[in-house]
């Protein structure tokens, strides 16, 4: 897609409203912050409803973490990317080198709630092949 195709995803997207981006970032900025000090009790303040309900206390979802996506535990660089409508949430692209240098790229579904801005779910998505 184009830039103006994904600028005109973000202002027309139906049945959504625009989210701010910044709100999207600094949620999963201070998440992964929360990671990297090993405090899973602040991390998972921002988790979804449905996330904290399925993990049921930090300490569980603390070990998910730490097996699943040990990039986002110990990430040495992170980087927002573009952010969508993705149905009726919100999508962040964080692109993510972990402290080996290998490149993740990751797709957090944001999910708007009376408390703010909650993290419903992180995909892996294979990054784009740039070889000669």
């Amino acid at each position: 897609m184009t830039r103006m195709g994904w600028i005109a995803a973000l202002v027309v997207a139906p049945g959504i409203a625009a989210a701010d981006p910044q709100a999207v970032q600094d949620v999963i900025g201070s998440q992964i912050e929360a990671f990297r000090a090993d405090d899973f009790a602040t991390a998972f303040t921002y988790a979804s409803p449905g996330i904290a309900a399925f993990f049921r206390d930090p300490e569980n979802f603390g070990r998910m973490v730490r097996q699943g996506y040990p990039m986002v535990h110990r990430p040495a660089e992170v980087e927002f990317g573009r952010s969508e409508a993705v149905g009726p949430d919100w999508g962040q692209v964080v692109d993510i080198v972990d402290e080996s240098g290998a490149r993740h790229r990751l797709l957090y579904r944001m999910v708007e709630t009376p408390a703010g801005w909650k993290i419903g779910g992180v995909q892996v998505v294979e990054l784009p092949d740039v070889g000669a």
